[in-house]
């Protein structure tokens, strides 16, 4: 199965895709989400691109497993994407995603701005490769 990953913001969406086996992870690129309109246009005409057999939804959580206002964000982005695509959408859990994203980039060699630009897409890559290794029993449906 091919999966697309967000790593949702309050500004943007970083998105990954998995190779059609569900194997891999690759960066995509990143949303802005300055227009909702105009960010839901475009977030559908990739996943019409991308042909995904399912959606994963970083879900942020603190590191003791509590909520907190991301969480709740993204649950209503969740049930506004549900509105218009019929793809399965899954939660995953992504403590420190954007952290371990930004360290990965750095060991890369790759410095501020060009960090800023790709961090996003990088932290829906590590969401995608902790998905992607889970075993199915515990993976969580939006």
């Amino acid at each position: 199965m091919k999966y697309l990953a967000l790593d949702y913001g309050l500004k943007r969406v970083g998105v990954a895709v998995s190779d059609p086996e569900g194997i891999m992870a690759f960066p995509r690129c990143t949303l802005k989400r300055e227009v909702r309109k105009t960010f839901f246009a475009e977030l559908l005409a990739l996943i019409e691109k991308e042909c995904p057999d399912a959606i994963v939804l970083g879900y942020p959580l603190h590191t003791d497993g509590s909520e907190c206002l991301t969480t709740t964000q993204v649950r209503n982005f969740a049930a506004s994407l549900r509105r218009r695509v019929t793809l399965p959408i899954y939660y995953m859990n992504e403590v420190l995603s954007s952290a371990d994203a930004e360290s990965r980039l750095a060991e890369a060699g790759l410095k501020g701005r060009a960090i800023r630009e790709v961090v996003d897409q990088e932290a829906a890559v590590l969401i995608l490769e902790s998905f992607l290794s889970q075993p199915e029993s515990l993976r969580i449906e939006a």
